[in-house]
């Protein structure tokens, strides 16, 4: 009896690890947000309102597609995540994965989630569901060692996530969906440009290109964000005059906006870690904020 105890530690040891390795590729912190705004983008669809059961099964399948490219994402590249400081403890990298399980964790996880969308809602969230799978894994994810066009590429599965939710809600891929797609779909650069200023060395190191200049960390990249968030100011109205919300979110959106472009601004003017930084962590603000804003003014 004295010896099952410590064997059964062991166990549960083991189990609370393997646990952690299947988190670590599913990334749910990462795919929460992402996943946020497509409830959101559900919950925004004229004639819906909040029930709990909708938003929890377009929560999982939701989490469960996005936890599926982000283990395709990190299958292609675990020979790149070993020359990366934050990436090198990967389960994968790290040694404590092959890639057969990884590869049934996300077919597994992905055919379940698109399922879900497609048979609970229709067949229209499914499918666009999948389509931002393949995109994001098979597209963007090599593309990242091979030009910088990579951002645009991912910035289209990155947007998708409202733009389900609204299809999820109305079966069709109408007006104030690609509004909500839109204003997620600019908002990534500045996002993306300023993760991959702060991470540039280790980026290079693993031969990842990011930024929009062949030259590295220039004041172009200041310059692209300026240009990217400046374009959120005006289509902070697109919401209102589509009957989406009401001004109250007009002059949030458009608040954040001009947040987001004056962090962009500083950032093309010092072209240093911290301004960087500023416009990453603006970045973390203004979508959740856009969000929120939209969905109360509309209740």
């Amino acid at each position: 009896m004295l010896q099952e105890a410590p064997i059964k530690a062991k166990g549960q040891m083991l189990i609370a690890a393997r646990v952690r390795d299947y988190s670590q590729l599913l990334k749910p912190n990462l795919s929460f947000m992402v996943v946020f705004s497509s409830v959101v983008g559900y919950l925004l669809a004229p004639g819906i309102e909040f029930a709990w059961a909708e938003v929890i099964l377009l929560f999982i399948g939701g989490m469960l597609v996005t936890g599926s490219a982000n283990t395709i994402n990190q299958i292609l590249e675990r020979y790149s995540d070993q020359l990366m400081k934050r990436t090198a403890n990967r389960p994968m990298p790290d040694g404590r994965m092959g890639t057969t399980e990884a590869w049934a964790v996300a077919a597994i996880a992905g055919v379940a989630g698109v399922l879900l969308l497609g048979t609970y809602f229709n067949f229209l969230a499914g499918f666009v569901s999948l389509i931002s799978l393949l995109i994001y894994a098979f597209a963007y994810t090599p593309m990242k060692k091979i030009h910088p066009i990579a951002v645009l590429i991912g910035a289209i599965p990155g947007a998708l996530p409202p733009l389900i939710g609204w299809v999820a809600a109305t079966g069709e891929l109408s007006y104030g969906g690609w509004v909500l797609f839109m204003l997620q779909f600019f908002w990534q650069f500045p996002h993306f440009w300023a993760i991959a200023w702060v991470g540039f060395d280790d980026y290079t190191n693993a031969g990842i290109r990011m930024l929009p200049s062949k030259e590295g960390r220039t004041r172009f990249t200041g310059l692209q964000c300026m240009f990217y968030s400046i374009v959120l100011v005006p289509m902070a109205l697109l919401p209102r005059f589509t009957g989406m919300s009401g001004n109250i979110a007009m002059w949030i959106c458009i608040g954040c906006g001009l947040f987001y472009f004056v962090a962009s601004y500083i950032f093309y003017k010092k072209n240093d870690y911290k301004s960087a930084k500023r416009v990453m962590f603006s970045s973390f603000i203004y979508l959740p904020t856009v969000l929120l804003a939209l969905l109360f003014d509309k209740l």
